[in-house]
């Protein structure tokens, strides 16, 4: 497939029964509740980095859950908001992988590189982590990763933890490169998240494949 849109894509999956009754859910959350990211942003990923300029996949489980973090993008926050220690860890490993002082913690640059920044689910309760968990996401987000998957020009899917690593038996296909390594969460980066090189490795592989790498620094935008 060349050339292809998550539009276009994704025409047939949007009609199915479950994607409809998530929509109907999801809108009425919004409406009693306080979800997290805001409604307009929860398609950021998707709308950042169109399924034909995908170069890479960062899989996070579910958005954070603190007022003004999530902003539809894995691992992201919004410019101005404190630095999860997820993310922190992330530009840590950075530093020692490949020697980049980052210091812009909202990753939009990296979703218009070409880094398809996927939550599985993707959309949260204000302080209330997984409370839409087996609401639906999981079925779209599984389909976006196996419609990747289809693709001819490879990806590289970065897999961090065990939820993360979870989706590897959807990536069948050869051609595509899997980096998996525990989370980068406090609680186990120091257990082999730390030292793992993603960021290099990812880039190595992209050079192999004529593709152009990755500029994991601030944008100069």
């Amino acid at each position: 497939m060349i050339n292809k849109k998550w539009d276009e894509v994704l025409k047939d999956e949007m009609k199915k029964p479950y994607f409809r009754d998530l929509g109907v859910f999801i809108k009425n959350e919004y409406g009693h509740k306080t979800i997290y990211p805001e409604y307009k942003n929860i398609f950021n990923a998707l709308r950042y980095t169109d399924y034909d300029k995908v170069k890479v996949v960062i899989l996070g489980q579910d958005p954070y859950h603190g007022e003004h973090e999530a902003h539809g993008l894995s691992f992201s926050v919004r410019k101005g908001v404190k630095r999860p220690p997820s993310l922190d860890n992330i530009f840590k490993e950075l530093k020692n992988d490949l020697g980049i002082i980052r210091t812009n913690n909202d990753l939009t640059d990296w979703a218009k590189e070409g880094v398809f920044l996927l939550n599985s689910i993707m959309t949260v309760v204000k302080d209330t982590p997984l409370s839409h968990k087996g609401k639906g996401w999981e079925t779209f987000t599984d389909d976006l990763i196996k419609l990747l998957n289809e693709r001819e020009k490879p990806v590289v899917f970065i897999l961090w933890g065990s939820y993360a690593r979870s989706k590897k038996e959807l990536i069948t296909n050869k051609r595509h490169y899997i980096i998996e390594s525990v989370h980068p969460s406090p609680l186990s980066a120091n257990r082999g998240f730390f030292g793992s090189k993603p960021f290099s490795k990812t880039n190595n592989f992209l050079v192999s494949q004529g593709i152009k790498p990755i500029n994991w620094g601030d944008s100069n935008e």
